[in-house]
């Protein structure tokens, strides 16, 4: 399994192109774009961050090992797909992240999809609704150190997780079989 680039990197690579978006953001982002059918170029942080005067990635740096190993996940048959978050360990700064990853999620995904609405599965639409009901979530319902928050984020990260491989698998994989047979 191809491994993300961490967090630290991934921010300081934002920062260095003057980004303004953190590591999960940019993480959340992209896997949204590749899940609706978003095409993996190195122009993906001005077509995910919807800034056409971003310049491309580089080959071999942070962001071009981020848009590289995100594809692998989704695409890895053993669902070794990951969300990038934070280094934090307190569970707000855990809970901000996961909230900021699902909205850029949804906000790449819409980006993905180009304009059009894709066509998902029964239990694709549901989890395309469950997750913007979870970025409307405030990072104020959970405090730190509470060991059922803990539970319940660690059940809402796995969540996303599924919920992404579902949708990537509705809009992408599901589609490259269907053309196969045709």
């Amino acid at each position: 399994m191809t491994e993300l680039p961490t967090v630290q990197d991934v921010t300081q690579a934002s920062q260095a192109l003057g980004l303004g978006a953190s590591a999960a953001e940019l993480h959340g982002g992209l896997c949204g774009w590749l899940s609706a059918g978003g095409a993996a170029v190195r122009e993906w942080p001005a077509k995910v961050l919807a800034d056409d005067s971003l310049p491309p990635v580089q080959e071999g740096d942070t962001l071009d090992d981020l848009l590289t190993a995100t594809v692998a996940q989704l695409e890895d048959r053993d669902f070794a797909f990951e969300l990038l978050l934070t280094d934090a360990t307190d569970t707000t700064s855990q809970a901000d992240a996961l909230f900021a990853w699902a909205r850029a999620f949804l906000g790449g995904f819409g980006l993905g999809a180009g304009g059009n609405r894709p066509v998902l599965s029964e239990e694709g639409e549901e989890a395309l609704t469950d997750l913007a009901k979870l970025a409307q979530v405030s990072v104020e319902d959970f405090e730190s150190g509470n060991d059922d928050d803990e539970d319940a984020l660690a059940e809402i990260e796995e969540f996303v997780r599924v919920a992404v491989l579902l949708l990537h698998g509705d809009c992408v994989m599901g589609a490259r079989h269907r053309q196969r047979l045709n």
